[in-house]
């Protein structure tokens, strides 16, 4: 029996779909690095080294947010990853076959999730450790 695969037709729309994706993540990462670069020279002159006092909810206030900008970046710069491996894996011809049991993932949630690389069944088992 031949191996499953989705049809080369199928497999454009997939590609499609994950370049546009990809395009979304390059510039959403653009918005939080310019986010975090206007943050961090916007409170240069608050540092602990100024002049004027600065209050400690503030500076933590400040320091969270850059945290949370860098998690954003983080997170946005793995999918990143997985959507550039998706593709790899369009080319190579195992996109949308399960790693674990081999069948073929849906249409549906590869269109959702185009970076997984398990059926919901199988993703389902490892969750339960069976």
């Amino acid at each position: 029996m031949p191996p499953k695969k989705y049809s080369n037709s199928k497999l454009a729309s997939f590609k499609k779909s994950i370049q546009s994706k990809l395009k979304d993540v390059e510039h959403d990462l653009g918005e939080i690095k310019d986010t975090l670069d206007h943050n961090t020279r916007g409170t240069a002159s608050l540092s602990q080294d100024s002049v004027y006092s600065v209050h400690m909810a503030d500076a933590g206030t400040d320091s969270y947010e850059r945290e949370k900008g860098y998690h954003f970046m983080n997170r946005e710069t793995d999918y990143y990853k997985h959507l550039t491996k998706a593709l790899e894996r369009i080319e190579d011809g195992t996109f949308g076959v399960c790693r674990i049991c081999g069948n073929l993932i849906p249409e549906e949630r590869m269109m959702e999730v185009p970076n997984a690389t398990k059926c919901v069944q199988c993703k389902e088992n490892e969750k339960l450790n069976i």
